[in-house]
């Protein structure tokens, strides 16, 4: 296309003739992703290579001190006070066996390294990832999210885990799919149209005392969220604190809703309080529906 402009140099009018051409369109065939196990996958448009990271630790020729490394990823063994096998050296963030190998966790390795080095007699003792919990289990795996479009967001075990950790017998698994009410203003397009979130709450059984007596009550101990939607790294954020404080459904099932918020369905799982003595819950492929 062309276009006329007129400019003024050292007043003066100039007109200049600029000629402007539409990139050509681009042919972007399919690709075809061959695994080392043999799978094919074919049709592919964009191949993303998460290829991870590896520490450089090849120069500081630890092998000298005796500090022990994994021997081909070359991270620098650990444990639970980022003590290395070696006293007095420690290793912290992504050099180390600490997992997940993600900034907030370095950041909190640090801190406790140095509450334990330098903190109060009572901190000498904090884990590096500090247990709070109520009744001395170890937490479960930290919360994890992907800035994907839509957001999705974790906090401890998966359903797998869980059920290899506790047993199947011992696992409850809570599901929801709903239409963000966000999305309630687009009158015209159909409740499976709009952009869906999708829930999961897994919960370990277990029985307990009741106020010191000895009747025995089952309780429901939440060991893993997942979600997927609108604003879920936001609902990861504050829910990982419950969660690793060893909250149950029923603590879930007590904080009052904050309408109108996705996060909300969260503490509304059906069935809650005394209807999950006579309901049956959901199998793994069906979902509770809300628009």
């Amino acid at each position: 296309t062309s276009t006329s402009t007129s400019t003024s140099t050292s007043g003066r009018d100039e007109d200049v003739d600029t000629k402007t051409t539409s990139p050509p369109k681009m042919h972007h065939p399919k690709k075809t992703v061959t695994l080392k196990n043999g799978e094919v996958i074919d049709q592919v448009d964009v191949v993303l290579m998460a290829i991870g990271r590896t520490p450089r630790t090849e120069t500081l020729q630890l092998s000298n001190a005796g500090i022990l490394q994994e021997d081909l990823s070359g991270y620098i063994q650990v444990n639970e006070h980022s003590e290395t096998n070696v006293q007095g050296i420690y290793a912290i963030g992504d050099v180390s066996t600490t997992f997940p190998h993600v900034t907030p966790m370095a950041i909190a390795s640090g801190r406790r390294l140095a509450d334990r080095l330098f903190g109060s007699p009572s901190s000498s003792t904090t884990t590096t990832t500090r247990n709070n919990r109520r009744d001395g289990h170890h937490p479960p795996p930290p919360p994890q999210v992907i800035f994907s479009q839509p957001p999705m967001g974790m906090v401890g075990f998966t359903e797998t885990q869980a059920i290899e950790q506790y047993g199947p017998e011992n696992v409850v698994v809570y599901r929801s799919k709903f239409s963000n009410l966000y999305y309630g203003v687009w009158q015209n397009v159909d409740p499976d149209e709009k952009p869906q979130t999708s829930m999961k709450m897994i919960c370990c059984t277990n029985t307990h005392n009741t106020n010191g007596s000895n009747h025995e009550e089952e309780e429901e101990r939440v060991v893993g969220l997942h979600v997927i939607g609108l604003g879920a790294d936001e609902m990861i954020q504050g829910f990982g604190v419950a969660v690793q404080m060893g909250a149950t459904k029923a603590d879930f099932d007590a904080c009052l809703a904050i309408h109108p918020t996705a996060s909300e369905e969260f503490v509304t799982m059906y069935p809650w309080g005394m209807t999950k003595k006579t309901q049956v819950l959901p199998t793994i492929d069906d979902d509770n529906s809300r628009t």
